[in-house]
């Protein structure tokens, strides 16, 4: 990688995106003109949030089983790992009915709502449990193709924290590739139906996002001794190269003019040293991570599942860099934000 010229400047802004809390990316079912729960319209999105819950249900269940079991010592690493699974849950079951007055939980759909005592698995090892996070990570994305873009947006984010507990656990299995990568389908007539303005200003914006990183990774090299990390930004800086290349194939067979690099970009903080190098590509990664969730709720579902891969990667190099861990990757907190903007180059 080149060292930066001096008149040029990272502007991570342009890996910034607007969007709402968590409470946002979720369905809700008012209905002024409806008057009770029997009479709300069907939600599309019902028997897939079941699915998910379902699952989730099956993740907690192991969690459970594991810290019932022998090895008290893994509770400090295991508990906070089943919090978040436990807000997966909660967000993924928002909108659902709540049980009847028998007690037995019913669905408008006619579908059983998921058990809340779901039978245990078998799980009595850690290696278990990772392996049982990575399954639910990729059953997340099943849906994908058929859920309503906020409710995809979610899956993404879930699935993609799953992957982070996979890891964390040990867990070392390579996911499945999306059958929609770019990389092999460099028109959009060979991945699916052609591409709306809101899907063409997503990937437009995914595009300068990996321009913004590609410099920041030549930033980030020139910082680091020749050592392991040094290593990991070469292989991250490859990876942004072929994302960038994959969407400027997918964005010229969609008939549009891919966006160029921008002449300038402005740092977020001083890199004076590796540890410096270190925060950037951390702060790269997790702003990549808001693109892509943004970007699997804009593009067609057949495309969803590319967008939901760059984001588990984005997530996972981030927290290789060092990121603070985060139950929802992708998704804004409800705090404001305080990211640069970008700026011009002098």
């Amino acid at each position: 990688m080149q060292p930066p010229s001096r008149r040029t400047f990272l502007a991570l802004g342009l890996l910034l995106t607007a969007g709402g809390t968590l409470t946002a990316c979720t369905d809700t079912h008012d209905d002024p003109d409806r008057d009770g729960p029997d009479d709300r319209r069907p939600d599309p999105d019902e028997p897939l949030r079941l699915r998910a819950v379902a699952a989730t249900d099956t993740l907690l269940a192991g969690y459970d089983a594991l810290l019932a079991g022998p090895g008290a010592g893994q509770a400090a690493q295991l508990q906070p790992l089943r919090a978040e699974v436990a807000q997966h849950r909660a967000a993924l079951a928002t909108g659902l009915p709540t049980p009847s007055a028998s007690g037995t939980p019913s669905s408008a759909s006619g579908t059983p709502s998921p058990s809340a005592s779901p039978t245990a698995p078998a799980v009595t090892t850690q290696a278990a449990l990772a392996a049982l996070e990575h399954q639910t990570a990729q059953a997340h994305l099943a849906d994908l193709v058929v859920a309503s873009p906020e409710l995809a947006r979610l899956l993404a984010a879930v699935s993609a924290s799953g992957a982070l507990h996979a890891t964390a656990l040990g867990d070392t299995t390579p996911p499945a590739a999306p059958a929609d990568s770019p990389s092999e389908s460099p028109t959009a007539s060979a991945t699916g139906p052609a591409l709306g303005n809101e899907a063409l200003t997503a990937l437009q914006g995914a595009l300068s996002a990996e321009h913004a990183a590609i410099y920041g990774y030549g930033v980030v090299g020139a910082k680091l001794p020749e050592d392991q990390q040094r290593a990991d930004a070469r292989t991250a800086y490859a990876a942004h190269q072929a994302r960038r290349d994959a969407w400027q194939r997918l964005l010229a067979g969609s008939g549009a003019t891919p966006v160029a690099a921008a002449g300038g970009y402005q740092l977020p903080f001083p890199i004076t040293d590796a540890a410096g190098a270190a925060r950037l590509a951390a702060h790269i990664e997790t702003r990549l991570t808001t693109v892509y969730a943004d970007v699997v709720a804009a593009v067609p579902g057949p495309q969803r599942a590319t967008a939901a891969d760059a984001l588990r990667e984005a997530a996972l190099r981030a927290h290789r860099w060092g990121a603070a861990p985060t139950a929802f990757p992708g998704l804004p907190d409800p705090g404001p934000s305080t990211a640069p903007t970008p700026t011009s180059t002098p």
